[in-house]
């Protein structure tokens, strides 16, 4: 800024010699007001309260100074962050609505900038977030639901349970069917009793963090939770489909055109998850988790984040020391049953089981207590080909997942590779349609 150059007629304005006459005067007055309007907003900019003090105090009026961009000293404390320097001026005046060429307020600068204390301290003075269209940020489409918490934090008064039905039980609460502002939604309620438990809410806070990151069409929406309240709650959009456990359990096998499907919506799903290098291993994939979108079958989402794990990737070949016997011992991958060091390919070992399942119509090892079946499996065995409708590619695909070498077993971006050649040969095959039920 060349305010610098100007603050020496600041402190000389008026000491001229009256030889000058009035024009004279007036002349020196506007140019010292001019370098005190910079050193207000350059001090401001500094977030040095206490020169932007000295000078309020000296001449108020510059309290409303304006810039080239009509933006006044409280527009360039909201964008910055500076709450002394804010408080300073709101103390002398400041208008909290002042707006600059692009129409912005204080506050729709803080709100863009992510200042979020001084957002709280805007809001505190009567501040208005308007004028974002058109400025220099992008415009901030639907404010949080609540101002002083963070955009995901949901109300529990928004909830309404007054026809709510369970959907779904577990070990740490319940889940629920009910309506947030007049949409249907799953909320998955923390038993009261275990609210204050520390390692239930580390787990429920794990959950909630890690499904604010996450946004894909076959994954499920994480809509929000209620994290200061009890009980605790999370928030996801409800599918009308039910879970793929129940869908097999009423349909049995299915034909392979719909399995393949299927499979590609959980195989796409779980691909996303494994990107790196911020992986997440679902360590929980079994038809219970894949939700249907409709009563039609015709999109599948994998939910259920509970026991997910993410990890950075320093190395795609690095394996980590985590939890063994995480997770559903049916759908179980050897190595996690054996407390092995393992990576993402435990999933594809539980898809793996999935797909058979999807061919098969029964679950894997159904015959075995599920505990049983974990421990049959880790020591090498697999479960058998009976049903006559399969396809030999997707046989040997679910065969390659689920190999004892986890390094054997495909990613999810392979398995995506094959089975949209398999969907290929499906709609160009006309005869593969006696082996449907």
């Amino acid at each position: 800024m060349s305010d610098k150059e100007g603050n020496c007629s600041s402190s000389d304005g008026g000491g001229s010699s009256s030889s000058q006459g009035h024009g004279g005067v007036d002349k020196q007055k506007e140019k010292a007001r001019v370098s005190r309007t910079s050193l207000i907003l350059w001090h401001t900019h500094q977030n040095d309260a206490a020169a932007v003090r000295k000078l309020l105090e000296e001449d108020r009026s510059l309290v409303a100074a304006r810039d080239y961009d009509n933006r006044t000293p409280l527009h360039v404390a909201s964008l910055h962050g500076w709450i002394d320097v804010a408080k300073c001026l709101l103390e002398f005046g400041a208008d909290v609505n002042a707006q600059d060429r692009w129409r912005n307020t204080p506050l729709a600068d803080a709100e863009g900038a992510k200042k979020y204390s001084m957002i709280e301290l805007l809001k505190s003075y009567g501040g208005l977030s308007f004028g974002q269209n058109g400025s220099h940020f992008e415009p901030k489409a639907v404010p949080p639901p609540l101002p002083n918490k963070c955009d995901w934090e949901i109300e529990p008064s928004e909830l309404d349970f007054s026809n709510s039905a369970i959907i779904g039980k577990g070990s740490f609460g319940e889940i629920l069917k009910a309506f947030w502002r007049g949409t249907p939604v799953a909320v998955k309620r923390i038993l009261p009793s275990l609210s204050d438990d520390r390692l239930v809410i580390q787990d429920f806070r794990h959950e909630v963090n890690l499904l604010v990151k996450l946004r894909h069409p076959n994954i499920v929406q994480f809509l929000g939770a209620v994290t200061e309240r009890k009980p605790l709650m999370l928030i996801t959009e409800y599918l009308r489909g039910g879970d793929l456990h129940q869908f097999l359990k009423e349909k049995g096998s299915l034909s392979p055109s719909t399995a393949v499907n299927f499979a590609l919506d959980i195989a796409r799903g779980i691909a996303y998850l494994h990107n790196e290098p911020n992986v997440v291993i679902h360590r929980d994939l079994k038809p219970r988790n894949v939700l249907l979108v409709n009563s039609n079958a015709d999109h599948l989402k994998v939910g259920d984040f509970g026991l997910s794990k993410l990890i950075k990737v320093q190395n795609s070949h690095d394996v980590y020391k985590m939890t063994g016997e995480t997770g559903s011992y049916r759908y179980m991958a050897p190595e996690v049953f054996k407390h092995r060091k393992y990576d993402k390919k435990v999933d594809v070992f539980s898809f793996a089981m999935i797909l058979y399942e999807m061919l098969e119509g029964d679950p894997p090892l159904v015959n075995y207590e599920p505990y049983e079946a974990a421990k049959y499996v880790a020591d090498g065995h697999r479960p058998i080909f009976r049903a006559k409708g399969y396809l030999p590619e997707l046989r040997e695909l679910t065969e390659l997942c689920w190999a004892a070498d986890m390094n054997q077993r495909p990613s999810f971006l392979e398995i995506l590779k094959r089975l949209e050649k398999i969907k290929e040969s499906l709609s160009t095959d006309h005869h593969w349609s006696i082996f449907s039920q």
